[in-house]
């Protein structure tokens, strides 16, 4: 059903910061920018998924619509867009599994710039039956192009996007049986007090966190944070470093062989990491 992440969405109050911003952190341009229902999109393409910019910037319906979630929220993370190869079927599978999808719609982009048009099939599945995450299902008619570099070192990949939960078990059975991602692994950690649940789809990461020192409840599952995967950590640290942006130092990951740092500042409410992984053993 579903092939990998086709785009996270991230909504932003000033949609030039936010292409300036991303831009800086990722070392590439946005590959398409439009302009909708008084909503302003930049996206920009990576090896396997996008990232997509939204901001209100004028009046209309979907302005309206971000501009509520920016005042409940604030900046961050919205939304997950998943990519599926059959609409129809996928649809199907989520009436099954009882996460209450819409009807398949038709959607259209024109970017500013090249005056390209870009279409797509979706549906929705409701936030109530997926723990409060809002997520979409996608069947494109073609990809984006990948965003040009801007800088060395860029970013080359989502490595893994990080949600955090009130209950495991519901988790556990929402990204695994019914919506059908690979459970990798569900280890406790003990001196963390934390218990991690990872799922793999079209080469990232799906990271649930569920800290148990809050215990349990029905209350919604929240976005936590990207780990962007880099081919030199330490070069991709100095570059954001001199474009001004607070990082922390280099430290090993939790995962042997990694090398991570924190990035503090210009990424617009998402808690952000840029990783390094090491040589993986046959």
């Amino acid at each position: 059903m579903i092939t990998g992440l086709d785009h996270a969405v991230v909504l932003v109050r000033d949609i030039e910061a936010g292409v300036a911003g991303y831009t800086t952190l990722l070392g590439r341009a946005p590959v398409w920018r439009a302009q909708k229902e008084g909503v302003a999109t930049a996206v920009f393409t990576l090896a396997n998924m996008s990232l997509e910019l939204m901001a209100p910037v004028a009046e209309g319906d979907g302005a309206d619509r971000v501009q509520s979630l920016l005042d409940a929220q604030g900046e961050g993370l919205a939304s997950l867009a998943f990519s599926v190869e059959d609409i129809e079927a996928t649809r199907h599978r989520l009436v099954r599994m009882g996460l209450a999808p819409s009807d398949i719609s038709d959607g259209e982009s024109r970017d500013l710039g090249s005056g390209r048009s870009m279409t797509w099939k979706r549906t929705r599945t409701d936030a109530k039956a997926t723990g409060g995450v809002r997520m979409f299902f996608l069947q494109r008619a073609e990809p984006f192009p990948p965003s040009p570099a801007t800088a060395g070192a860029t970013v080359d990949a989502l490595d893994h996007i990080v949600l955090t939960t009130l209950d495991p078990d519901r988790a556990a059975a929402l990204y695994g049986a019914r919506l059908g991602l690979d459970m990798k692994l569900d280890r406790t950690i003990s001196a963390l007090q934390t218990r991690f649940l990872f799922f793999r789809r079209g080469g990232l990461v799906f990271e649930i966190i569920h800290s148990l020192k809050t215990g349990r409840s029905d209350g919604p599952d929240r976005f936590y944070g990207f780990s962007w995967r880099v081919a030199d950590v330490a070069a991709t640290r100095e570059r954001l470093q001199k474009a001004g942006l607070e990082v922390s130092e280099l430290r090993e990951g939790r995962k042997p062989g990694t090398q991570v740092f924190t990035v503090r500042t210009g990424t617009f409410g998402v808690p952000t990491i840029v990783i390094q992984q090491g040589q993986r053993e046959p």
